[in-house]
């Protein structure tokens, strides 16, 4: 090959390597997301399939599951009575059996009727067997409040499920990642809880095509800052974003995190930005008291406590239970302005 086919050849590659970078990725909503994660694993794997209230015929309560019961069929998408400790039960047998079922419950509230099933048997059963048996199931729905549901269906239950051996939870807040999770979770041998948020069942963003896998334990570093590190997850990393937008207009540069899983949780990453930042602000939708923020805090000042210059401070949901009002309802979730407050209390500057 000559100098000017090798030269117009580095150009070419050049070139095409630029346009690949700069194709946009497909956007998929919230729900799209999941649904294509069902679709391509129960492609993939006969023995997955989906049990739970309204999934087949109404294509689910929130059209999670739009379409595929026409695609697989009624043996594989299966409509259940409104009975989730009954539903549940089933899906933990037919994994044992050896299937790989999921779960899905109309949002995590009802689910406390189940929470016998998920927690004395699925989480339970490597363990009791010896390893002899595994239980490979997925239990997903919505959690958290929504709009103006009131104080019965507007719960956060991750550190509920997070508390519980041998268990995992995972709390995807973006298109991307509940696609990605959802998959992992599918294929891990041991019983997920998986959360999803009724809000964010509209948000869209870029998923790319093709086989994606995001490991449990490995949080995303959604935004640098070298002032202050703030944790959240799902609805609240919006809300933490936010906030760093508003202390960007003071000079006040905070990184966030996304954990992505709070069981597996990927304390590593989180110390690293500690490293740099030396304060550290937890923000969580759910109650203040035994909360998830309060073991985040508690690994953070055990092994990251050289590091830090100031005490974790947490900002949760009121320790109430939900109000139906509006304006009360907002006043009793986080918001950016009390992530501010706190940011700004850990470099003491208020």
């Amino acid at each position: 090959m000559g100098a000017l086919q090798r030269g117009a050849r580095r150009v070419f590659v050049a070139v095409e390597g630029v346009a690949r970078k700069n194709q946009r990725m497909p956007v998929l909503s919230y729900r799209e997301a999941l649904n294509q994660a069902m679709r391509e694993e129960m492609a993939r794997d006969d023995r997955v399939f989906l049990l739970g209230e309204e999934v087949g015929q109404y294509n689910g309560a929130y059209k999670v599951s739009q379409g595929l019961l026409k695609e697989f069929g009624p043996w594989r998408v299966v409509d259940s009575p409104i009975s989730e400790l009954g539903f549940a039960g089933l899906g933990v047998g037919a994994a044992i059996a050896g299937l790989r079922p999921i779960i899905e419950f109309m949002t995590w509230n009802f689910a406390l009727l189940a929470y016998d099933q998920v927690v004395n048997n699925a989480a339970k059963m490597r363990s009791m067997s010896g390893g002899q048996l595994t239980c490979p199931i997925v239990f997903r729905g919505p959690q958290g409040a929504a709009h103006q549901l009131a104080s019965q269906h507007s719960q956060v239950f991750e550190n509920t499920y997070a508390y519980i051996p041998g268990l995992k939870v995972a709390v995807p807040a973006t298109p991307r990642d509940a696609k990605g999770l959802l998959k992992t979770a599918i294929r891990d041998d041991d019983p997920v809880v998986f959360m999803e948020s009724e809000v964010l069942y509209g948000s869209k963003g870029e998923v790319e095509d093709g086989e994606l896998l995001i490991p449990f334990g490995q949080a995303e570093v959604v935004r640098d800052g070298g002032d202050v590190t703030i944790v959240a997850w799902q609805k609240m990393r919006f809300v933490a974003l936010k906030a760093a937008e508003l202390l960007d207009r003071e000079g006040i540069h905070a990184a966030v995190i996304d954990p992505r899983t709070l069981r597996p949780f990927d304390l590593a990453t989180v110390l690293g930005s500690l490293a740099r930042t030396h304060r550290c602000v937890v923000v969580e939708e759910g109650w203040p008291w035994m909360g998830s923020g309060a073991q985040i805090a508690d690994m953070l000042q055990r092994h990251g406590f050289d590091d830090l210059d100031a005490p974790v401070l947490r900002v949760t949901g009121r320790d109430v239970p939900m109000p139906y009002a509006k304006p009360l309802e907002q006043e009793v979730l986080p918001t950016p302005e009390r992530v501010v407050e706190a940011c700004k209390k850990v470099l003491y500057r208020s």
